[in-house]
């Protein structure tokens, strides 16, 4: 099958369009779909939110009664069940399309090949698999989150040429560019929530924001055994976005009570884990999820297996220090042939530093 290049740049302006919602579709995919009439897009949608209408329904109705024997390009398969909304197939099919053009199979088993499958048997053309790599890049998550029933993990941290996050002093503002900080304020936007340890609240006082990059700013979360935290802090005030704590029971009453009147919700654990903490976030419909926590919280992780993608931005500063922090605990690995490797690298320069991402094996 020849795919055209027009066909490539359609599929790529479905990608566009789903990434408007990014950060607000969990636990639903990022879906863009575009109609195309003799040539020329006559309409246009994406998926805004879990709950809301799909991208197919909104490029029709944008469409209107130019849908009719037009091709219509979606980055993910047309569902074809009754969830919150009706099926995109049979809006496909009512609408009069005589040719569908999917970027990928879903891989939700309600879905995975049925939808095309129903299109095809109304007699309608489906080419399927057009940018699929960047039509899964752009689902990672949300595929991720089917296939192992739990939220992608993604370690975020920023670290000098020397392997530091700070000066043995604890200080770390600011160890990259403005420009990096800016590109980690785009990525919490894209992300459902953000999770330290109560070390990083005492230290850094955050306020794990977007900084008003994007409009969306992802569910604050803080893992903290015994909820030794201070009473004055950014991450309390819950009108600026929603601040989750995870702490062992009874721990810290007086404190508890006060961030409860604050409106700072408190989930309670027998014993405060990454893997504790994951699932419960798995529950409550979250996709992808970004630790920017100290280093012994993120060995941790990583040992307990919820982190996945590891995101480093590296300064070109050297601050020296036996003793200053770096942005991994111990793993317990002392041969260096036994190093964690990560695959599908890249690697870019963000003004003066560099930004190394890859993938756990």
């Amino acid at each position: 099958m020849t795919i055209s290049e027009f066909e490539h740049q359609m599929m790529q302006r479905c990608i566009q369009l789903a990434r408007r919602a990014e950060g607000k579709t969990s636990p639903n995919p990022l879906v863009g779909s575009v109609v195309v009439k003799d040539g020329k897009i006559v309409g246009e949608g994406y998926h805004p939110e879990a709950g809301k209408p799909h991208a197919e329904v909104f490029a029709l109705k944008d469409a209107g009664e130019q849908a009719k024997g037009a091709t219509v390009y979606v980055s993910l398969e047309p569902c074809n069940h009754y969830g919150r909304t009706p099926p995109c197939s049979e809006a496909l099919i009512a609408a009069g399309v005589a040719k569908v053009v999917v970027g990928m199979v879903d891989c939700d088993s309600r879905v995975s090949g049925s939808g095309i499958k129903k299109l095809r048997n109304a007699g309608i053309e489906v080419i399927v698999g057009v940018e699929e790599a960047a039509c899964r890049e752009l689902n990672e998550a949300f595929i991720h989150r089917i296939e192992q029933q739990k939220p992608l993990g993604i370690l975020k941290y920023a670290m000098t040429l020397d392997g530091k996050i700070a000066a043995t002093t604890g200080h770390s503002a600011w160890v990259t560019s403005k420009a990096s900080r800016h590109r980690v304020h785009q990525l919490r936007s894209t992300c459902d929530a953000v999770i330290i340890g109560g070390n990083t609240v005492r230290k850094d006082n955050p306020q794990l924001t977007t900084h008003g990059v994007a409009e969306h700013n992802p569910l604050r979360v803080v893992m903290s055994h015994s909820l030794n935290l201070p009473e004055d802090c950014k991450l309390w005030d819950v009108m600026v976005a929603p601040t989750l704590i995870f702490t062992e029971k009874d721990s810290n009453p007086p404190l508890q009570h006060l961030l409860l009147e604050k409106g700072v919700e408190i989930v309670q654990l027998d014993l405060v884990t990454p893997q504790a903490v994951n699932q419960n976030l798995y529950e409550r419909g979250l996709s992808k999820v970004l630790w920017e926590c100290g280093g012994v919280l993120a060995a941790n992780a990583i040992a307990d297996g919820t982190i996945q993608k590891i995101m480093a931005f590296i300064a070109p500063k050297i601050v020296g220090g036996q003793t200053a922090p770096s942005p991994v605990g111990d793993l317990g690995i002392t041969q260096m042939s036994n190093a964690l490797s990560l695959k599908r690298v890249t690697v870019q320069t963000v003004d003066c530093d560099i930004l190394i991402a890859g993938y756990l094996q």
